[in-house]
């Protein structure tokens, strides 16, 4: 297959840990062609959705410090449709820019072109209130702009965490308490003053035990999580905040969680997904680029990125 992975720019992969560089090793692995290209070098001409994309291949060279890891073709002006697959990569903050690129893959998969994750399911599923979805597997959960409810919330609860919409890796996430000297503010700049939405979840004791991502392929869980614990005296698990990861098998009601998530997935059109399950609670649903192949497939001796391409290919046939 031709292959078009849309992402951030490749001199910014961690490779020791990226999962789109897992995904490419294995296409490359299978003979498939790859290409790449960043969100805004796509656009329309006369009905056309068409991208400015570089033939990309691996040297192989991995290591050192900045490897010369990638060699790309130069920049090609080509219609989407000459793509067999196309797999959208790029990371969060889920901005006007990603908005007009996951409309236009909706416009693409009207013309017949195959896009991974659907335009409709990056819109539909933003990945903190994808979890609304799902009310029997949350925890208590608010989502608003306004300070008073936000503060009758904590009230209520005693220990909150209180998150932005719109952002990954642990960024601009709070744990307030009612007696805390600075909720208040808290609230004013996690809110812009009334201006901005954003959820309250009832503080979750077991993020001592780990923040547990679940990966689910064409709607069935991966049999291996990676649990990212938190640092000392951190409340964020996430491995961009200091946490480290242990690769851990599904847990009974892991498996509970991601079996009940996984068939709308699937119905979505969500190929990939990451769940994240701290405790007994389903806490956020990741599809704009699900992260931790890297971690699960060496320390628990499973081909990730395999999986992946086996249910690419297939929905692809």
């Amino acid at each position: 297959m031709r292959i078009l992975f849309i992402a951030d720019p490749l001199d910014g992969f961690k490779l020791y840990k990226d999962t789109t560089f897992a995904m490419m090793q294995e296409a490359i692995s299978r003979n498939h062609a790859l290409s790449f290209a960043q969100a805004h070098q796509l656009s329309v001409e006369g009905g056309r959705i068409l991208v400015d994309a570089s033939n990309l291949s691996l040297t192989g060279n991995n290591q050192g410090e900045h490897p010369a890891w990638y060699k790309l073709s130069d920049v090609q002006r080509q219609p989407l449709q000459a793509f067999n697959a196309v797999i959208m990569r790029k990371d969060p903050p889920f901005d006007m820019e990603y908005l007009y690129a996951s409309q236009l893959f909706t416009l693409a998969e009207a013309q017949g072109i195959k896009v991974f994750t659907s335009g409709q399911a990056l819109r539909d599923f933003n990945e903190k209130l994808a979890i609304l979805n799902f009310p029997d597997l949350i925890t208590p959960t608010l989502i608003t702009s306004a300070a008073a409810r936000l503060r009758a919330f904590v009230k209520l609860h005693q220990d909150v965490i209180l998150k932005p919409l719109d952002s990954m890796g642990g960024d601009s996430i709070f744990r307030i308490r009612p007696d805390d000297p600075n909720l208040s503010v808290i609230i004013e700049t996690i809110t812009w003053h009334g201006k901005r939405t954003v959820m309250a979840q009832r503080y979750i004791p077991e993020i001592r035990d780990g923040d547990k991502r679940i990966l689910v392929i064409d709607g069935k869980p991966v049999d291996w999580c990676l649990a990212r614990i938190p640092a000392a005296g951190e409340t964020r698990g996430n491995l961009a905040a200091g946490g480290h990861g242990e690769v851990r098998p599904l847990s009974p009601r892991d498996r509970e969680i991601a079996e009940a998530v996984g068939p709308e997935l699937k119905r979505r059109g969500i190929l990939l997904a990451g769940l994240d399950v701290i405790g007994n609670y389903l806490t956020e649903v990741n599809v704009t680029s699900p992260t931790c192949f890297r971690e699960i497939m060496e320390q628990a001796n499973i081909n990730v990125a395999g999986l992946y391409l086996d249910a690419l290919e297939q929905r692809c046939q």
